[in-house]
């Protein structure tokens, strides 16, 4: 947990506080970027950019609720009109019981889960991607998605089930190809 006094620091731009929320909440955060994106160059920026909007806008944050919630949501909006920006120049089963992605004392086998499920999301169209990670992993509801991204609520639902679909056929075909592997065909 992330301590008042922590913030108050950085609030007055003390690099060595600044560095500790950095450490402390780079590696959830850069989680959260690369479940938006195929890149970790994309991710990493992402990231970087965040961090800064997070410093800007940190005289905002009013002490009510936990900070990091706070901060990765600030990422979340970042990396939506980054998207935005892209799409205006050029639209489940639930993943926890696929994969068990809630424990924080990962094992390596829950690991190689964790990374089975980033794959499978990867290979979900962008907006399905977005609108799975928003509702499923964020845990936005249906109507805060829609104002987000200007969608309406009826589209966010059908691209989410749309999503779902083609992750349970992924799942069943990577299943499939590690099973191939593992039996030696």
């Amino acid at each position: 947990m992330i301590q008042a006094e922590l913030i108050r620091q950085c609030l007055e731009n003390k690099p060595s506080a600044q560095k500790e929320l950095y450490k402390t909440l780079a590696s959830k955060l850069y989680a959260v970027c690369l479940r938006y994106t195929r890149s970790k160059d994309e991710a990493q920026d992402w990231l970087q950019e965040g961090f800064i909007k997070i410093f800007t806008h940190l005289h905002s944050f009013k002490f009510e609720g936990p900070f990091e919630g706070w901060a990765r949501r600030i990422v979340v909006n970042h990396i939506l009109s980054e998207l935005r920006k892209v799409k205006n120049r050029g639209n489940f089963a639930d993943l926890d019981s696929v994969f068990d992605l809630q424990s924080s004392e990962a094992g390596p086998q829950d690991q190689l889960q964790l990374n089975d499920a980033l794959q499978l999301l990867n290979h979900l169209p962008e907006g399905k991607r977005v609108i799975f990670n928003l509702f499923v992993i964020e845990g936005f509801s249906h109507k805060e998605i829609a104002e987000m991204l200007s969608i309406s609520e009826g589209t966010s639902k059908s691209q989410l089930n749309r999503a779902k679909d083609i992750l349970v056929e992924l799942h069943k075909k990577f299943n499939g190809t590690l099973h191939e592997k593992n039996s030696g065909r």
